[in-house]
């Protein structure tokens, strides 16, 4: 059962203010895959919220707009798959919660004294490391089905303003 088929996690993502920022969200990616592929090894980040998103990198304003178009036009087209990133924070902070976990398991009940906690350090790296592993597909599937959309529905981009090295994208939709 994925999240959508939750009904209340289903009626909360059709908020309207919510599926604004998961398709902003969902561009941002898409936009970000196909900067990459015409700039590689370029760094690169962005930031969604319901109003649009930031692209944060030094790329010509010309081709963000290309990037941006083109990535709308291809999620519209059906490759959903370009709203999930592998760099997402969503990956991130499921990552870092389940080592965090891992960390407190592998330390319950450990003594008092640091010696205790010390020894125990090996189990918690170890417990830490798999969650990390275990983590990765946990962060592509919230990102598929919670925290990103690749259907766009009304989207459309209004604006892109440069800013030093980097572009805030307005949609509305």
């Amino acid at each position: 059962m994925s999240a959508l088929e939750i009904p209340l996690i289903q009626s909360l993502l059709n908020i309207p203010i919510i599926s604004r920022i998961r398709r902003n969200h969902g561009l941002e990616h898409a936009t970000l895959h196909i900067i990459s592929k015409r700039y590689p090894g370029r760094r690169m980040g962005g930031y969604s919220n319901a109003r649009g998103f930031w692209l944060i990198g030094d790329i010509p304003t010309e081709a963000v707009q290309e990037c941006v178009d083109e990535a709308l036009r291809r999620l519209r087209n059906g490759e959903h798959n370009l709203a999930v990133h592998p760099n997402c924070g969503t990956n991130f902070a499921i990552a870092g919660t389940l080592a965090g976990i891992a960390g407190v398991i592998g330390m319950w009940r450990a003594g008092p004294r640091k010696r205790d906690k010390l020894e125990r350090l090996p189990l918690v790296a170890t417990l830490a490391t798999l969650a990390i592993i275990v983590a990765r597909p946990f962060g592509l599937a919230a990102q598929k089905h919670i925290t990103t959309s690749g259907l766009q529905g009304g989207l459309e981009i209004t604006e892109i303003i440069p800013k030093l090295k980097a572009h805030r994208i307005i949609t509305r939709g």
